[in-house]
């Protein structure tokens, strides 16, 4: 089947929602042209939405992790007290914790690209020339751009798989499993706004001759 073909394949299962329909056109070659097309087209306007909306730019990551990890932190407490007190214990108690939990560490990632709190290597990058810290910074952003279009079309194929399987998360009746796996493409989506948002700025220290290599912090703003 041709591209254009597996690509209209691809767009007519979307527009379907029909969950075994989309896990097929996602098993087409089709799929990683296309994931980084949207990949890039879905970066560009989170970038924009964070120019336009600095709320949500500030806080919008920071949110769902730290939610996450508050709705972990009262599972797991009020898990301990049923089972000690009151001899009893939800079934869903220790399978929604390690969800969420992936849930906030997605997010996280996200978040932490922005402030450049991965593996940076700034120590060495400070002693470069400049002409090599900019080379070095636009590397690093291919880098993050191509590891995001990864996961986002090999998670986006597992949220399909999971939906077509109708898995439910062990414990509960109606709670879906790829409700909480959706999460996974999403917060890479936010992660390519946040490599765009850092490469906009390089480009603009390198014109303007701005310190380009800054010491990371984690938890600043």
């Amino acid at each position: 089947m041709s591209f254009w073909a597996e690509t209209g394949a691809i767009f007519s299962a979307f527009l379907s929602q029909d969950s075994f329909e989309i896990q097929s056109a996602l098993e087409s070659n089709a799929t990683w042209v296309l994931g980084a097309v949207v990949a890039a087209l879905g970066g560009v306007a989170i970038m924009l939405i964070y120019r336009a909306v600095p709320f949500v730019e500030r806080h919008l990551e920071r949110s769902v992790m730290v939610y996450s990890y508050l709705a972990i932190a009262l599972i797991i407490f009020w898990g301990v007290i049923d089972r000690f007190v009151f001899n009893d214990q939800e079934p869903w108690s220790t399978t929604i914790p390690p969800l969420l939990f992936m849930v906030m560490a997605w997010f996280g990632a996200s978040y932490n690209v922005r402030l450049r709190t991965h593996l940076s290597f700034s120590e060495f990058r400070t002693a470069m020339p400049r002409g090599g810290q900019l080379t070095c910074l636009i590397l690093d952003a291919i880098l993050w751009f191509g590891f995001a279009v990864i996961v986002i079309v090999t998670t986006t194929r597992l949220v399909a798989l999971s939906a077509s399987n109708f898995q439910i998360v062990l414990g509960t009746d109606n709670i879906m499993q790829w409700w909480f796996l959706l999460a996974a493409p999403l917060s890479f989506f936010l992660m390519v706004g946040r490599v765009f948002q850092n490469l906009a700025g390089d480009l603009h220290n390198w014109k303007t001759g701005e310190p380009l290599i800054k010491q990371a912090v984690i938890g600043a703003d």
